[in-house]
């Protein structure tokens, strides 16, 4: 999990100052989905996500609940993680159920501290004003994002196209079930989209749904896991985009 940036900084570098990479990738992008958590803000930024995976994993023995999740489930630190892992054992169950309401929960009192991701703001509404189709395919409550997008007066560039999380947590990402209802609801054809995400499970969505993936990354572990998992275009910053759009 570490950074390795003498195997990683002959990618960035091929990947960050090639314009015509990037050119080439907004040129054919008439629809845009945007992972949320990552490209457009950073959720947990002041809302530790260990902690909600953590207080999850409580929950759960508390309800003697111990032996439901494997010791790497346990510790993965990673909320969706838990909630799968619930979900593969108990599918459609009441305590998945409650459970998704609980880091629903978490995830509404995060948004009211969330970071935006620098350039987020100004691109989304540059490409909006350029014409382009915008949409939410993300593994986080569709409730969150509403809140957080309307607090930043962003909602009217996605309205009504947000798909998020649902009951049937099997669709979670790496499923493509997000990114389809997207392209379905906006009649696009996945060769005129454009899929942003910051993690290996949106790459491998954006692969599965014949999307042109194109992955931020906001530091350099996560670049590593983006570059190791096959994307082939990583920029570190959303300000080459915005002067794209704009130029």
């Amino acid at each position: 999990m570490t950074s390795d940036t003498t195997q990683t900084e002959p990618v960035a570098e091929k990947t960050e100052t090639d314009p015509e990479r990037l050119r080439d990738l907004i040129a054919g992008a008439r629809v845009v989905l945007w992972d949320f958590d990552g490209p457009i803000c950073r959720l947990f930024a002041r809302h530790s996500a260990e902690r909600v995976a953590a207080d999850l994993v409580e929950w759960l023995e508390g309800r003697g609940l111990h032996g439901l999740l494997t010791e790497a489930e346990r510790e993965s630190l990673d909320p969706h993680v838990v909630l799968r892992a619930v979900d593969r054992r108990h599918p459609g169950s009441d305590l998945v159920d409650e459970l998704e309401e609980r880091l629903t929960q978490e995830e509404l009192r995060a948004a009211s501290s969330a970071m935006p991701t620098a350039y987020a703001d100004p691109l989304i509404r540059t490409w909006t004003a350029v014409g382009a189709r915008l949409a939410i395919t993300t593994n986080n409550s569709p409730r969150i994002v509403r809140t957080y997008l309307a607090g930043r007066g962003l909602l009217s560039c996605f309205a009504p196209h947000i798909y998020g999380r649902t009951q049937d947590l099997h669709h979670l990402k790496p499923d493509p079930h997000c990114l389809n209802r997207a392209l379905n609801a906006i009649g696009a054809a996945p060769s005129a989209a454009l899929m942003i995400g910051d993690t290996p499970s949106d790459l491998e969505a954006a692969q599965r749904a014949a999307v042109p993936f194109l992955g931020y990354a906001r530091n350099d572990r996560k670049a590593k896991l983006l570059r190791e998992a096959g994307a082939e275009v990583v920029v570190e910053s959303l300000e080459p985009l915005l002067t794209l759009l704009r130029g």
